[in-house]
């Protein structure tokens, strides 16, 4: 299966995914009312993790613009960096992103914002100074990608369901354990057992199909992108030269890390640290684009 072809593929798992997170939730909630005999406090519980998760979503892009300490850059400062990103917008059919650059030695970029008319393309001052122009040109692609497929709403629409778990399981383990409903399972210990195991796995189940949606969507940038600037061969290059920098960047943290193309940490990174990258493995990225050339 070439790019091509797993553009498509990538869409419908993504979906898979939020079908069966949706599912998990109803799980969750059923367990809350049945040990709850209410379903009041599962509504409470959804319109607060809603509420939160969607007003730091209004002001998402102007946080992470501000943790990351990135400047706007104009026409005049950058022509060419902004002619590139121009004829992209063109091809692709996108309204011109606004344009941000971080003061770093490491080569990378991301893309933010919640909607196509409110774009930010994000690259390093490493980027620019060690990339060629096709390789440029096929991490904007990819960038403008993310923005052409609203994965800032997908990916607010993910925080917003792990956000839903991690309050039900919270509640549910209150009632659970302290009581609150008129509900026993004393004398049934297979349900006792279940609700035990929802309260330690629920969280971490929640978070391994956000990374699955997350890995997902970087797959789909990739072959967006490769498809925008018709040079697979260019993407390729420049995911190996970011990935093979040794430079650290010096406000990398794990709050920001899935925006960019590339993670930004750099060194040794262990197993367990591996299971939660929210970035597929730079190899399978590298060589499906380059199955496009074939």
């Amino acid at each position: 299966m070439t790019l091509y072809t797993s553009a498509e593929s990538n869409i419908r798992k993504t979906w898979l995914y939020l079908t069966l997170f949706l599912l998990f939730i109803i799980g969750i909630g059923w367990l809350i009312s049945y040990y709850a005999n209410s379903s009041v406090i599962l509504w409470i519980a959804v319109l607060y993790s809603v509420s939160v998760s969607f007003l730091s979503y209004w002001y998402s892009d102007k946080i992470v613009l501000s943790l990351v300490r990135a400047k706007p850059v104009e026409k005049r400062d950058n022509p060419e960096l902004y002619r590139i990103v121009e004829n992209l917008c063109i091809t692709a059919g996108l309204p011109l992103p606004k344009i941000y650059i971080m003061e770093e030695s490491q080569p990378n970029a991301f893309a933010t914002g919640r909607d196509p008319k409110r774009g930010v393309v994000v690259v390093t001052r490493g980027l620019l100074e060690r990339l060629e122009k096709v390789e440029l040109e096929g991490v904007i692609a990819h960038e403008l990608s993310h923005i052409g497929n609203r994965d800032a709403l997908l990916q607010t629409a993910v925080v917003v369901l792990v956000g839903v778990v991690v309050t039900m399981v919270d509640i549910f383990s209150r009632v659970r354990w302290f009581g609150g409903g008129s509900r026993s399972d004393r004398g049934n210990p297979i349900i006792a057992l279940i609700g035990l195991l929802i309260i330690i796995l629920a969280p971490f189940a929640a978070q391994l199909i956000k990374l699955a949606i997350s890995r997902k969507r970087e797959f789909l940038a990739d072959a967006s992108g490769a498809l925008l600037t018709r040079y697979p061969e260019g993407l390729a290059r420049a995911l190996e030269k970011i990935s093979g920098s040794g430079i650290p960047m010096r406000i990398a943290n794990d709050s920001t890390a899935h925006l960019f193309i590339v993670s930004p940490f750099r060194g040794k990174i262990n197993w367990l640290h591996r299971l939660f990258l929210t970035h597929p493995p730079l190899e399978e990225r590298v060589r499906a684009l380059r199955q496009m050339s074939v």
